[in-house]
């Protein structure tokens, strides 16, 4: 969490938030290094408008998030949300933040987090909730709502689907940071580099991920959050309708056509 100044003037979008394309992968960067990227009223409504855009483009393949400056994101603004006249703007700024996560989980495309330093509190929600991460190794991780007397539940969601419960209930009960390293032996993110190679390895990746076809990558993705959050026998029974389907598609029949042939898929 965050408890810098706000900016004296509104931002824009364009301003709040970021966003270059280049070989069908997306970076959407948080712009407000000042405030260590905070998470405003304005960059939630910013980014969800960019997720929604995104979501609707083909030309996507891959979308990447990172941070402006020296953090990745510190949170919410505190600033701004004491500011606020109510408890029921209070509400509604947390519900945008849980809807903005959401649409990430829902995006068909994969979304990489290029962790380039502090990610705290929603900032460690938005590396949890993104599907995969690549982090500098002096990126460090809390969710340290619990030493201002808030605890961070909404973080406490993604964080709980992507490490085991004793390593979230220590980090949520402390507060206290993990570095890189741990966070990559706990599961929190897949790859830690030097700091200056984070976009790098970032693009890496999802280079990895336009070699694969782009409806069986958007099906997976679907699949994999829907399972999570079934029985095991509903899980089984989502999952074998899906890859039935899968397997009539184009993209998987001319991929086993290719591996049987014994030549590299020509996918459209």
């Amino acid at each position: 969490m965050n408890d810098a100044a706000a900016p004296a003037t509104p931002q824009s979008d364009a301003e709040l938030l970021l966003r270059s394309d280049e070989d069908a992968v997306a970076t959407l960067t948080l712009n407000r290094p000042r405030q260590y990227n905070a998470l405003s009223g304005g960059l939630l409504d910013a980014l969800g408008r960019a997720l929604d855009a995104i979501a609707r483009d083909e030309s996507v393949r891959v979308v990447l998030v990172t941070g402006a400056g020296p953090a990745f994101c510190a949170g919410h603004d505190l600033k701004e949300m004491r500011s606020l006249p109510s408890q029921a703007d209070v509400d509604a700024l947390f519900a945008r933040c849980s809807a903005v996560m959401q649409r990430l989980v829902g995006l068909p495309q994969p979304v990489i987090a290029a962790v380039n330093g502090l990610a705290t509190a929603a900032g460690c929600q938005l590396v949890a909730q993104c599907d995969l991460a690549v982090a500098s190794a002096d990126a460090r991780f809390a969710v340290s709502g619990i030493n201002l007397g808030l605890f961070c539940s909404t973080p406490a969601v993604p964080l709980t689907r992507n490490i085991g419960r004793k390593r979230a209930a220590e980090m949520l009960f402390t507060g206290e940071f993990i570095d890189a390293e741990t966070a990559l032996d706990w599961g929190l993110v897949n790859r830690v580099v030097p700091p200056d190679r984070v976009l790098e390895s970032a693009h890496d990746l999802a280079n990895k991920l336009l070699a694969k076809p782009r409806d069986a990558l958007a099906t997976g993705k679907a699949l994999f959050y829907r399972q999570l959050e079934a029985g095991l026998a509903a899980a089984y029974e989502d999952a074998s309708r899906t890859i039935a389907c899968n397997f009539a598609a184009p993209s998987a029949r001319e991929g086993v056509a290719a591996f049987l042939e014994k030549r590299p898929p020509d996918w459209k």
